[in-house]
């Protein structure tokens, strides 16, 4: 099958891309360096946040520098380091030590100066319950981090236990319709843990499209439009960077109303502990 909506980012040394994007205002490279590598580029007419996946770096942006950002060995342990990346700066990435960054990238006319987030300032907690229940991370988002200043972005991170299911009930955003829904592409960016596990995304539409993919590291989920889910499967976690872009940074959600029910017992769910 080919996918109008997944595929896999290139894992390899240096800037990675994607290989094909079906979204018009997100988007995300991956940037892999070795100890002591430098990666010079500019973000143009975007901002961008620099997620620290792995490791620590050193970070010019325009006349702003930042040393040894980041810290966790991968996404599995810990709260991020992020460096908020605003249009219009030349930027020089210096490995500390072998480090791994996310940089998903929205159009900004954003006049600001360039900040860190530290993992202090990253909000994390959990939504759903039971057999649906997962853990999450706010990095930069209008309701965590009100002061930060973004066009934009609105980022974070989502656990999936074993055997769980993740966005479900699942929802699309793509009508602005406050406060009931906001139009906004989201991307999803994955890993598994232990090595060697997967899940499985699931993406529909309301003219009746389908697309059932394989969750494996460098997975990515682009989704323009329709509604979302993932399972992690049993034995293994999964983990996405999130990241959505619309034409303001309100979030709302529009649950499937055919499953809508099942959001509504969270509640008696945690009563329950589970």
């Amino acid at each position: 099958m080919d996918y109008k909506y997944h595929c896999y980012i290139p894992a390899a040394p240096g800037l990675n891309t994607l290989p094909f994007n079906p979204c018009s205002l997100l988007d995300l490279q991956l940037l892999t360096l070795s100890p002591g590598e430098t990666w010079s580029g500019a973000s143009g007419d975007r901002e961008i946040l620099a997620v620290i996946l792995g490791g620590a770096a050193n970070f010019t942006v325009g006349g702003s520098k930042f040393a040894g950002v980041g810290g966790r060995a991968d996404v599995f342990s810990g709260k991020p380091h992020s460096v908020y990346i605003p249009a219009g700066s030349d930027i020089t990435i210096e490995a500390v030590g072998a480090v791994e960054i996310a940089l998903p990238s929205a159009p900004s006319d954003l006049v600001t100066e360039p900040y860190v987030i530290e993992p202090s300032e990253v909000a994390s907690g959990r939504w759903g319950g039971a057999n649906f229940g997962r853990n999450y991370h706010q990095i930069l988002t209008e309701i965590a981090q009100p002061s930060l200043p973004a066009r934009r972005l609105i980022v974070g991170e989502t656990y999936t236990p074993s055997g769980n299911w993740s966005t479900y009930p699942p929802h699309r955003h793509s009508n602005d319709n406050l406060p009931a829904e906001a139009a906004h592409e989201e991307m999803y960016y994955f890993r598994v843990a232990p090595e060697g596990g997967f899940g499985i995304c699931r993406l529909y539409t309301d003219d009746g499209y389908e697309e059932n993919f394989t969750v494996r590291d460098h997975g990515v989920h682009m989704m323009p439009e329709g509604y979302h889910t993932v399972v992690s499967a049993p034995g293994y976690t999964t983990y996405y960077l999130w990241f959505l872009a619309g034409t303001q940074r309100t979030q709302g959600a529009h649950e499937d109303t055919t499953l809508g029910w099942v959001g509504k017992t969270v509640p008696t769910l945690r009563d329950l502990g589970l």
